[in-house]
């Protein structure tokens, strides 16, 4: 491209009313005014005439076409002739062929002027043919490089969706090609910084750049402003700290570490920490660990429960039955929508995978007690994946699910959980049962409890950091406050085949 400019630069300089026109034409090459059809329109001008750029199918890119001979524009295009001129009806015209960036292209530059071209007029005119042949070289090879931005932004989209569905071998074998070691982990930590949406393509830039391609950096293709980083290594985590210091609208959740069959939870956990990173002064926070209801469980008797509960699953073919559980797991932490976009797929094809689950479980989604105990025992099905079962053990009826919860740790934990609820005296314990009760809906709750819906609502939200716990958007926080109001018997056991 350099040698190209310094033709200009040297027939301008060299022609007879010095280099003004050359210069004007090496404008045209900065960054700011990249456009073909200006530099068509500033020939026009130059020449005191008329031009026109066609493409090699004919179409009009650029100016007024002049009317000219289809055949000799047909010849010029296919190389037959480099250029050709002539005079006719008051005009002279000139048709120069202009190289395209693929070889087997070209198209054609005519200019039309009453004028004869001069030796200055047929110098701008040949400069002006090589201007725009590198524009259109330099828009091709920037176009090639968002294809090529697009299309690996698209995989690294494509290996969290395998993460997400607990298709670990899968996801490594499609990140093996480009980056390779970048799963080869048990474990990683899910970070989600959120920015602007306008910022979000240059946050994700740094985010690669800080973490040395270390980690597996995504658009989140459910919310326009979250960028969703999974890494195994803990300096690549502290690395992404540094991005939130000097940018004022930028926040960071992360979550626990967790195996990669289990980059759904992780995520959920970054999401709720990223919540709490908005009223941290360094704008970052981790998911808290906290005593989580499943660890006060005897692990034995959970994990055949869990097995007896969806044993119906067990019918299907293996890869329709992960597909089935982890849509599922999905759907009861996110919006059908945000799952859906999450896993690539209609969040029409969420809710039938979903529906299809109800009805081998045989149980109501709408229902918040069942959402909580199926997301219970699908979370227990992902951790004690890799434990196998005691070959020993006698097949046995399951322990209930009321037994399960009834134990005196589990107990403990969720009288001193809802206990804070008592503190205020709008008697949010009360409220939130009867919301909790109705399916999150306020308005069915209202009507339960002879209040205003707003006034629900409010008490709901009042209720979040009471409990430290997000209730409204659903997820992990409620269905662990659901399973303590279970536990102390303040609601009615789902309608479960395992939870009788």
């Amino acid at each position: 491209m350099v040698g190209r400019e310094d033709e200009v630069r040297q027939a301008g300089a060299g022609s007879a009313d010095g280099s003004a026109w050359a210069e004007e034409l090496l404008d045209h090459l900065r960054p700011t005014g990249r456009d073909v059809r200006r530099v068509v329109a500033w020939l026009a001008d130059a020449v005191d005439g008329v031009a026109a750029l066609q493409d090699d199918t004919g179409t009009l890119l650029a100016g007024p076409l002049p009317p000219l001979d289809d055949r000799l524009v047909e010849a010029v295009a296919a190389g037959r002739i480099a250029s050709a001129a002539w005079e006719g009806q008051g005009r002279h015209l000139r048709l120069v062929r202009v190289a395209y960036p693929n070889p087997s292209a070209a198209g054609v530059l005519a200019v039309s002027r009453e004028s004869a071209f001069d030796r200055r007029t047929a110098d701008i005119v040949t400069h002006t043919v090589q201007v725009i042949e590198l524009l259109l070289k330099a828009g091709e090879t920037t176009a090639a490089g968002r294809r090529l931005e697009q299309a690996t932004s698209d995989l690294r989209l494509a290996i969290l969706q395998l993460l997400m569905v607990e298709d670990t071998v899968s996801a490594r074998r499609v990140a093996a090609g480009l980056w390779p070691g970048l799963l080869d982990t048990e474990s990683a930590c899910v970070y989600v910084v959120e920015g602007t949406a306008e910022e979000r393509d240059g946050l994700a830039a740094e985010c690669i750049d800080v973490t040395n391609e270390r980690a597996l950096v995504v658009l989140c293709p459910a919310v326009d402003e979250h960028v969703i980083v999974v890494t195994p290594g803990e300096a690549e985590a502290r690395q992404l700290r540094s991005l939130i210091g000097p940018r004022p609208r930028t926040f960071l959740g992360g979550s626990a570490r967790h195996s990669l069959a289990r980059t759904a939870t992780a995520y959920g956990q970054a999401v709720s920490a990223l919540a709490v990173a908005h009223f941290r002064p360094d704008k970052a926070a981790v998911y808290a660990e906290r005593t989580h209801p499943e660890r006060l469980i005897d692990p034995a008797a959970l994990r055949d429960w869990t097995d007896h509960l969806l044993r119906p699953l067990d019918t299907l073919p293996h890869h329709t039955r992960a597909e089935l559980l982890a849509t599922t797991r999905l759907g009861l932490e996110f919006t059908a929508v945000s799952a859906a976009k999450v896993l690539g797929v209609s969040r029409n094809t969420v809710r039938a995978r979903m529906e299809r689950v109800e009805g081998l479980l045989r149980t109501d989604f709408t229902d918040l007690t069942a959402r909580a105990v199926v997301h219970l025992a699908l979370n227990i099905k992902v951790s004690l994946a890799s434990t196998p079962a005691d070959s020993d053990a006698t097949e046995t009826e399951p322990v209930p699910l009321d037994d399960l919860l009834s134990g005196p740790a589990m107990r403990t934990w969720a009288q001193e959980l809802l206990a804070h609820l008592d503190k205020d005296s709008r008697d949010l314990r009360r409220t939130l049962r009867a919301w909790i009760a109705e399916g999150g809906n306020a308005e069915r709750a209202a009507q339960t409890l002879g209040m205003h819906a707003q006034t629900v609502r409010e008490h709901v939200r009042s209720a979040e950091p009471v409990l430290q716990r997000q209730l409204l958007v659903g997820g992990t926080d409620l269905y662990e406050v659901v399973l303590a109001h279970l536990t102390l018997g303040d609601l009615d056991q789902p309608a479960l085949q395992a939870a009788k």
